[in-house]
């Protein structure tokens, strides 16, 4: 039987940031673990200023990373 049950939080973004972006969530956890040791803003900051994310997008990435550091 399949799972049916919806993705929530975070991990809800990631088909749209990898359709919207045409890269692989890899990608972006790879620069920010690049970015280092940052607050979650500044992680978010990176991410819209330098690569052109959304708000929204660039905190789903962000928030998902930090909870797996």
């Amino acid at each position: 039987m399949p799972n049916t049950e919806k993705v929530q939080g975070p991990a809800s973004y990631f088909p749209s940031i990898e359709k919207k972006y045409g890269q692989p969530l890899e990608h972006w956890f790879q620069v920010l673990r690049a970015a280092g040791e940052l607050k979650h803003m500044e992680l978010v900051s990176v991410l819209k200023s330098s690569h052109g994310l959304g708000h929204g997008h660039a905190n789903a990435l962000v928030a998902y990373h930090l909870a797996k550091r």
